[in-house]
């Protein structure tokens, strides 16, 4: 007998019947098979191709693509769902979902219709798998930074550049590579490059603090041809491919914090109710009640903030991405504390590498980092709301004229 969740479904309610059968089928997959192999997968740090192939089998590797190749075209509102299932177990699998989002997001967008009949039922089938070549040894969020170059030629381009923290890189069998014009440094673009291309290696996996699953490497790029056929979208549309591309991951990187924060409450909230010390449960000592109070109100406020940014991006709305940078900070700054207080409160068990809390410590971290660190939202987030200050309507508090007058 399945008992309900300690959160809730609450805001199942505002998908359809067959998106909640959707999640239905992934929490079920998560009780049979990716939770109880989630420890044994974090041992490593190797791709885990049986996870994939779960995922990819099961259709939730598809929600990301069209219909028309073979995909389910899933709203946001349904995968933030699905990767805060996947968190609240594991990591890996939650970060095979955003990674999916963050690797192929510029091929269904920008490429030709041939290439998207050619990769794409591939891609949504886990048969092919793309990488994401954005980032560099020194550009990052900063995406005008890239020292990446494309050479024009007469059957199309020559890329020559580093690329930095590519997560799939030893498993892809295509590559999307950003950069810029060498003769018009302001100009964008980004196209596709096969693993095999003569001038284009690919470092030996890097080894990290967690995140295991799915491995991450370093690209070389040395007068890499690409013919015109394989460039994504038009030459300029570089840089909002790999907005687009940043910005679902980022949506993506919060549900997965979020998935996680829930699983840390769970387990911390198992452990008070059986542990007893000083004569009763732990759950009865109030400083025990207010650690899970604060931690189940942040998490459920952080989930509303979140399914509000899902509603966004799929009316696309303009502001999206604001509140994106929002969502992201908040759930993965307050996924850290949470799983640091769950851990704490569980003491030296927490701290055990066979107790869950221990990868979910370790996992945690990245979120904060990756597809931009929390600093670095925080100066987006900021930036705008001072530039919508500016022609925002006025609180009818204050007096006509100039604040600095008053």
């Amino acid at each position: 007998m399945n008992h309900p969740t300690l959160f809730g479904d609450h805001f199942l309610h505002r998908l359809t019947s067959d998106e909640q059968a959707m999640v239905q089928r992934v929490r079920g997959l998560c009780r049979d098979t990716l939770g109880p192999q989630a420890a044994e997968v974090a041992r490593q740090d190797v791709f885990a191709w049986d996870h994939f192939r779960l995922l990819a089998r099961e259709g939730i590797v598809g929600t990301a693509f069209p219909r028309a190749y073979g995909g389910s075209d899933a709203r946001q509102q349904l995968r933030i769902r699905i990767i805060e299932e996947l968190g609240r177990v594991c990591s890996t699998s939650a970060s095979l979902i955003t990674g999916t989002d963050l690797s192929t997001r510029a091929i269904v967008a920008g490429a030709s219709e041939a290439l998207k009949q050619q990769l794409v039922p591939g891609l949504c089938t886990g048969e092919l798998q793309a990488a994401f070549g954005l980032t560099e040894p020194e550009a990052g969020s900063d995406v005008r930074g890239l020292k990446t170059v494309f050479r024009r030629t007469p059957g199309g381009y020559s890329i020559t550049g580093r690329k930095k923290f590519i997560t799939r890189a030893s498993t892809a069998d295509w590559f999307v590579i950003v950069g810029c014009a060498e003769d018009e440094p302001s100009t964008f673009l980004a196209a596709l490059v096969p693993r095999d291309a003569p001038g284009f290696t690919i470092s030996p996996d890097v080894g990290k603090l967690g995140w295991y699953g799915v491995p991450i490497a370093s690209l070389s790029l040395t007068q890499v041809a690409v013919p015109a056929s394989h460039r994504l979208g038009a030459e300029g549309e570089g840089f909002s491919l790999a907005q687009d591309a940043l910005l679902r991951a980022r949506i993506g990187h919060a549900a997965m914090a979020l998935g996680r924060a829930i699983g840390a409450v769970e387990i911390a909230a198992a452990y008070a109710v059986d542990r007893s010390v000083f004569g009763k449960t732990l759950g009865e000592h109030q400083g025990v009640q207010w650690m899970l109070a604060d931690m189940a109100t942040q998490i459920e406020a952080s989930r509303a903030l979140l399914s509000l940014v899902a509603e966004k991006y799929d009316r696309g709305d303009a502001d999206v991405a604001t509140y994106a940078s929002m969502a992201k900070l908040q759930a993965t700054d307050l996924c850290m504390k949470v799983v640091t207080d769950a851990l704490q409160l569980t003491g030296g068990r927490g701290y055990l590498q066979d107790f869950p809390l221990e990868r979910f410590f370790r996992d945690a971290k990245l979120n904060q980092i990756g597809e931009g660190s929390s600093e670095v939202h925080k100066t987006v987030i900021g930036r705008d709301w001072v530039r919508r200050a500016r022609g925002a309507e006025r609180n009818p508090c204050l007096h006509e004229g100039s604040l600095v007058d008053y």
